[in-house]
Order: C-alpha cells, then sequence, then structure tokens
C-alpha cells in the first residue's frame, strides 16, 4: 500500500473528526475554550478533550495557551484554512439534496456594494422571488474598494456582483462581464440644472457635490474633470448609502456621478435627470464574479442566470434618459 495512503488511513481517516475540527475553529473564532464551551453547549473539558484528540492525531500543537485565553498556531491556520472548504463543500452537498427533494427552497448569499444592490441586484431579487418565493436571498455589504473580494475567497458568500475594470484579473476568481455602464452626471427635478438644455463640465466644477465613498471611482471622476483642463470638484458629501444621496439629489441642490444603469432604475422614483455633459470617464463593466474551482448549488446557478437576464435588459444602456 502507498506510504500516503496508508498514512490518511492510520492517522487522519480513522482518527480525524468533523466535529473536532468544528470545535477547533469555534475555539479560535472565540479565543476562549470557555466561551466557544458555552457557544457549542458543552463543557470546558470537553472541548479540551476535542482539541487534545486533534493535536495528538496531528503531531503538533494547534493553540497556544496564555492569560487571555488561546491563540491559534501556524498549523492550526493551515489546517482550519483547508477545514473551510471541507465544511463548505459539504454544506453546498446538503443544499444539492434540498434542493433536489424541493427545487424551489434554498438560500443564496450574495456580495454587493450599495450602487449595485441599487441597481442590477434589486429586480434580479424581485424577478426571482415571483418565481420561486420559498428562496431565501441574503445580501451581505461588500466594499468597492476592496478588490480582493474576501467574502469569496472565505467561502461566506456565493457569488459576488460588481462593477469594475475590464482589466480586472485574480487567478482564483472567475470573471463574467455582463454589459457596460458608463457614468452620468445627475442632478434631481429641483436643481436649476435640470432645466438646461447646454452644460459645460466648467460650469458645474463649483457646484455641490456629494460622491460614492468608494476612493476608486472618485480617483476616476478627479481624472474626468483633470482631462478637461478642470480641478476636480470639492464633494460636500462622501456616502456609500444610495439613499442619502438620493435625497440629497431630490432637495434640487446637488450633483453627483451615477453609474447610467442605477440612474435608469432610480430616476422616476427619486425625480433625477442626467445632464448632457460628456464626463469622458471610461465605462466600468459590470460582472458576476465567482470562486474558481468551487461547484455553486443548483440554486445559486438560478440566481446567476437571473441576472444575466435583467442584465440583457440593459443593453439600451447609453441613450438619453
Amino acid at each position: 500500500m502507498d506510504k500516503t495512503l496508508q498514512t490518511w488511513d492510520n492517522r487522519i481517516g480513522r482518527r480525524l473528526k468533523l466535529r473536532d475540527l468544528h470545535i477547533l475553529s469555534i475555539v479560535v473564532q472565540w479565543g476562549s475554550m470557555a466561551k466557544a464551551a458555552s457557544r457549542l453547549a458543552m463543557s470546558q473539558p470537553a472541548v479540551s478533550e476535542s482539541i487534545a484528540n486533534l493535536e495528538a492525531t496531528l503531531g503538533v500543537r494547534l493553540l497556544d495557551r496564555n492569560a487571555r485565553g488561546v491563540e491559534p498556531t501556524f498549523y492550526a491556520h493551515a489546517l482550519l484554512k483547508r477545514g473551510d472548504v471541507v465544511f463548505d463543500e459539504l454544506m453546498q452537498g446538503v443544499r444539492d439534496i434540498e434542493f433536489l427533494a424541493n427545487p424551489q427552497v434554498g438560500e443564496i448569499r450574495v456580495a454587493s456594494g450599495d450602487t449595485m444592490a441599487a441597481g442590477l441586484l434589486a429586480p434580479v431579487i424581485d424577478q426571482l422571488s415571483r418565481r420561486y418565493p420559498e428562496i431565501v436571498v441574503r445580501v451581505v455589504q461588500a466594499s468597492a474598494e476592496n478588490l480582493e473580494y474576501p467574502e469569496l475567497r472565505e467561502r461566506k458568500v456565493d457569488v459576488a456582483l460588481a462593477r469594475l475594470s475590464k482589466s480586472f484579473v485574480q487567478s482564483d476568481l472567475d470573471v463574467e462581464i455582463l454589459f457596460d455602464d458608463p457614468s452620468r452626471v445627475v442632478v434631481g427635478m429641483l436643481s436649476p440644472w435640470a432645466r438646461r438644455r447646454k452644460v459645460s463640465l466648467a460650469e458645474l466644477a463649483d457646484e455641490i457635490w456629494t460622491f460614492t465613498s468608494d476612493q476608486v471611482i472618485r480617483n476616476l471622476i478627479t481624472e474626468a474633470f483633470q482631462s478637461h483642463g478642470l480641478n476636480s470638484p470639492q464633494e460636500r458629501v462622501s456616502a456609500s448609502s444610495m439613499l442619502l444621496r438620493n435625497q440629497l439629489l431630490a432637495t434640487g441642490r446637488y450633483l453627483t456621478v451615477l453609474p447610467e444603469s442605477v440612474l435608469r432604475r432610480n430616476a422616476k422614483q427619486w425625480s433625477l435627470k442626467a445632464l448632457p455633459v460628456d464626463l469622458g470617464m471610461k465605462p466600468m463593466s459590470v460582472a458576476i464574479i465567482t470562486l474558481k474551482n468551487r461547484t455553486v448549488s443548483p440554486v445559486v446557478q438560478l440566481f446567476i442566470e437571473q441576472v444575466r437576464a435583467v442584465a440583457k435588459t440593459e443593453s439600451g444602456i447609453g441613450r438619453e434618459i
């Protein structure tokens, strides 16, 4: 018998328990045997015994004890990194079974920034829920500034929706570009600028602006103004919240820059209007992002197909609003 197979059979296959691995992850998460025991509804000696069994099986120390509790060793970090994958795949298997038993039930975890949620995501969820009313969608707030997408890599979400550059590439992520989404200068209908048929960017430089807190987008806006020989406008409000920015625009006092897909979904409700001025910004791309070599559940695949279907309706982007 192969030596590696013998090692697996004798040391791991017969002795390593998923329960012990789960207990280790909870201990590391809470940083204390006592807190982990309370969380797991177990006695502290039982938790200690489980960790001791793991350490004996693997032949390494997994936790360092100190006055404040416990700290994971680098052996524990290595084990839990792989363990997260194991537990995630098992959970996906359970979801597959649930879906096969009832194809109209399931859970989808989506990472999305506030801007994306105000644009593409809302109609996707609405249309999907009409077809499958028992499906649960859990949206995790994702930072648009963090292009590492830790939620995907840590398997805390199934899929991410994002606006990004076409040049964005990550070796462990699959990126499916859905459509290009240009940016527009936007005001509320109460703004005096909304009645102007001709507007130059230079005229707007000294107005009251509110921008997203996404530094990537703000840098692009700055570059757009500089390409016209203008200084970047001084923002008066910086906020990731689309609700807050829409409310400010509705007063007629503020200007902002919005993706055209978001403007289309919000223009009527918030009485917004795109000004006839060309920023000169390269369009960002709206994309679905998933983790490579990770098989998504059937219900997540339904969600992705719904995203693609709604994205096709954005083919008219670029026309006057």
